[in-house]
């Protein structure tokens, strides 16, 4: 496994990949422009995708290419480009077996609570990714991490709160908080989305990615967990917020220049 610290003080790091693992092919051509964007801007980062996305509007969306091929095809990312790696769990049962290939587990926001989930990820001792469900408020936080004392490699992901229908909003109270007490990771592209916004898919408005990214890592947080794909508006999932590989290099250059200032790193 590949030694990796989050800490709100440190180097921004970068979480970045597609929103779910289309195929090895694709996988790999996104790990190879990221891999090459991260190292021209100098920033550390981690491969992200996720094998299943379980939690869909509609019962026929595109889902993912299933936990087994798409645990090879994340070991080959990670062996390939020597980088971390993290996919998303929706069971208790697969806690172990993801731990096997990835340095960080992530719990999806729609499962923030799910204590049995929660405990079988921590008894793995990687890292765990917990996003912050759209209906928790900050103070809540500290229940999750709660459940799993022992594990200190435990980091919360900002990705907005429900306000009304189909959509969310992000308190920056809220991430001003909750780093006073755990690595703070802000979703930029999660954060812009409306929920079930196009009825039997989610929508959203990449246009606001940047100016949330630049607030959260103004207030000095460990990471920003980007979705990059190289056509967004055909992606299976997820395509209204995720970024170009172009707007993602122009995005993590300038959020390296505020982390710097903002950390006395210059």
């Amino acid at each position: 496994m590949h030694k990796i610290n989050f800490i709100n003080n440190g180097p921004l790091k970068i979480i970045a990949g597609p929103c779910q693992i289309e195929s090895r092919d694709h996988s790999l051509k996104m790990a190879e422009i990221i891999a090459n964007i991260c190292h021209d801007t100098g920033m550390r980062w981690v491969y992200k995708a996720s094998f299943d996305k379980a939690n869909r509007s509609s019962i026929g969306s595109a889902r993912g290419i299933g936990i087994q091929e798409g645990l090879k095809i994340l070991d080959d990312i990670k062996k390939q480009f020597d980088v971390p790696v993290t996919t998303d769990i929706h069971s208790p049962e697969q806690a172990a077996t993801v731990s096997q290939v990835v340095d960080i587990i992530q719990i999806p926001a729609f499962l923030c609570r799910q204590t049995d989930i929660i405990v079988e990820a921590a008894k793995t001792g990687r890292w765990i990714n917990v996003k912050k469900g759209q209906f928790l408020s900050y103070k809540e936080v500290a229940n999750i991490k709660n459940k799993y004392p022992d594990n200190k490699n435990f980091m919360i992901t900002e990705r907005g709160t429900t306000f009304g229908y189909n959509n969310l909003v992000v308190d920056m109270r809220g991430v001003h908080d909750m780093q006073q007490h755990y690595p703070v990771i802000m979703d930029g592209t999660h954060s812009v989305q409306q929920p079930g916004g196009m009825g039997q898919s989610s929508g959203g408005d990449r246009a606001f990615v940047e100016p949330l990214c630049k607030s959260a890592v103004a207030l000095g947080i460990a990471g920003v967990f980007l979705e990059v794909h190289d056509n967004p508006d055909s992606a299976p999932s997820d395509g209204p917020n995720m970024l170009t590989p172009d707007a993602f290099r122009k995005l993590i250059h300038k959020l390296k220049i505020i982390d710097a200032t903002v950390k006395q790193k210059l």
